[in-house]
């Protein structure tokens, strides 16, 4: 299943240096003017899981396959980019491609980085994109609008139900509001049609991630941007991920086996980059189901709320056709008895049928015929 989260916020912000951390590599060009990145770049990240190394020693598992995230990092925004400034045109059409956001703001003060508003405001400079993406939503809606009127004047069913819609969603714009955080307004077809039809970019999921100073690690709670942004991710119900990029760069570039130390060492549990990822997978409400054997323990990735034919659908189109049922056991009910042929002589894996929700963490065995 593929899923995919961009990167995105005013120029020299550090979405650059963050996007090469996540994946490990130079892909992105970091330099100190704006405009860095013109081309968006595109990197695969593992989803972080302690319970896949469980799961390979309790199984004798040879390899581990962990579920995975694309993350995009897509050039910076500036005013006016919905009236194709800067690189407007270009960043609004590289987002309508992601399925979420993460927004970077910056939240430290550093004269040697050129700020292009002048000065540091973290809501201010999560006001500008916003505003962007709202006024470039209201140019689609008030385009569609003004040609579905004309069909629904005929008296046309679909036609009168999408003018609703956009007429909602253009009250709402008109405001200066995101579609995102006034959902409310909408029933469930209505929202289903603007994702399908209208693609609205201020109806995608967002998360905040305040780039801060390593002066201000672990948690920023100190940091005056720090709690500007916050209040802000607050009242949009949109999480928060905080984390310093210039240290997050520097773990990666350490050896595997020094850099728990060394975490340790600025008061970590563990990169903010994980947090970051994990949020990321929540945003977009998934789950993770695993299978696990003596070739391989493997995490797959589905919707919430998948049932257990469509989840084996990840696996093999052939499973999905030929479903029979599941074997089923949770991970943290796996990991206290510690062994698969022990949680079937105690019967704890049970046997699921076609309208079985598979769950976050179900370790999945599924019986097929084709």
């Amino acid at each position: 299943m593929k899923v995919n989260v961009g990167i995105v916020g005013l120029p020299n912000v550090g979405k650059s240096t963050i996007f090469n951390a996540l994946t490990e590599t130079g892909k992105a060009d970091v330099a100190n003017y704006p405009f860095c990145t013109i081309d968006p770049n595109v990197g695969i990240v593992n989803v972080p899981d302690r319970r896949l190394k469980v799961l390979s020693q309790i199984s004798g598992s040879k390899k581990i396959i962990p579920a995975t995230m694309e993350f995009v990092d897509i050039a910076g925004l500036v005013k006016g980019a919905s009236k194709g400034e800067g690189l407007g045109n270009q960043f609004l059409s590289n987002i309508r491609n992601v399925s979420a956001i993460a927004h970077v703001v910056r939240c430290f003060d550093d004269s040697d980085v050129v700020h292009v508003e002048g000065s540091v405001n973290p809501v201010r400079d999560a006001e500008i994109i916003e505003t962007e993406l709202i006024l470039a939503d209201l140019q689609s809606v008030e385009k569609r609008l003004e040609k579905v009127s004309k069909v629904a004047k005929t008296g046309n069913k679909e036609a009168k139900f999408e003018v609703q819609v956009l007429e909602k969603a253009k009250e709402i714009l008109e405001d200066l509001k995101p579609l995102r955080t006034n959902l409310e307004k909408f029933d469930e077809d209505e929202i289903k049609w603007l994702k399908q039809n209208l693609f609205p970019l201020t109806l995608k999921p967002i998360m905040y991630v305040a780039n801060i100073r390593e002066e201000d690690l672990p948690d920023g709670e100190n940091n005056e941007y720090v709690k500007q942004i916050k209040e802000k991710a607050e009242r949009e119900n949109a999480p928060l991920v905080v984390l310093c990029g210039k240290i997050e760069q520097e773990i990666i570039e350490l050896p595997e086996e020094e850099r728990q130390e060394f975490l340790e060492a600025l008061g970590l549990e563990e990169p903010g980059l994980n947090k970051m990822i994990r949020q990321g997978y929540s945003l977009l409400d998934l789950i993770t189901y695993f299978t696990s054997g003596e070739q391989e323990t493997r995490a797959w990735t589905i919707k919430k709320g998948t049932k257990a034919p469509e989840a084996a659908g990840e696996i093999h189109s052939d499973i999905q056709r030929g479903f029979i049922a599941a074997e089923v056991i949770n991970f943290d009910d796996l990991e206290k008895i510690g062994s698969m042929q022990k949680a079937k002589e105690q019967g704890m894996v049970r046997i699921e049928g076609k309208d079985y929700e598979v769950k976050d963490g179900d370790v999945i065995y599924f019986r097929f015929n084709v």
